[in-house]
């Protein structure tokens, strides 16, 4: 029961603190799960993160509900993914009752101008390590080159593409290396 207390508890604190949704909050997850408490290996911390990103839902709720579930199975899942929402309910909750003109508050307006650009450090953060911890081939130094190519074409010239559409296309390049691979080796069904 005490590692059900410590998901719940553990996320809680995460989701409590953590302002930017979950890119921001990757980091938080990273340095708590894999380096402080060791639930996780930085490999499933990689793979964790695709997956969430690629699954339905909030990207940091999809981890915490991994993290969770690995620990402890279905109670763990419950337990980390009911802590990593219920500070965002309740604060919002809260401020949706009693403040109609919230963001209007000038001390509230200029703290979360200089939220931002904590937001986009920890945004930066989270991808500088990913990066580092990621296996260095030929293949994912292309497939991260062309989608940040195509990511800053698409935006010079304003065209608006999902981001699904190239973690789609990336897929269909590493899957097709790993069958052109297979295939050579001695067959797919091998």
């Amino acid at each position: 029961m005490s590692i059900i207390l410590e998901l719940f508890f553990t996320f809680f604190k995460i989701g409590l603190f953590t302002f930017g949704g979950g890119y921001a909050m990757i980091s938080i997850i990273e340095y708590t799960c894999v380096e402080k408490k060791k639930w996780i290996t930085d490999d499933e911390m990689v793979n964790m993160t695709v997956i969430a990103e690629s699954t339905p839902g909030p990207i940091a709720i999809n981890c915490a509900t991994y993290v969770g579930f690995k620990q402890k199975g279905f109670f763990g899942a419950v337990a980390a993914t009911l802590g990593m929402i219920l500070p965002s309910f309740v604060i919002i909750f809260i401020i949706s009752m009693f403040l109609d003109d919230f963001l209007e508050i000038t001390f509230v307006a200029s703290a979360f101008k200089g939220i931002k650009a904590a937001v986009g450090i920890l945004i930066v953060d989270a991808a500088i390590k990913m990066f580092k911890k990621m296996k260095k081939t030929t293949l994912s130094f292309t497939i991260t080159a062309c989608a940040f190519i195509l990511l800053l074409i698409f935006d010079v010239f304003a065209v608006n593409v999902s981001s699904v559409f190239l973690m789609i296309a990336a897929a269909v390049a590493g899957l097709s290396v790993y069958l052109v691979g297979k295939a050579r080796k001695g067959g797919v069904g091998k």
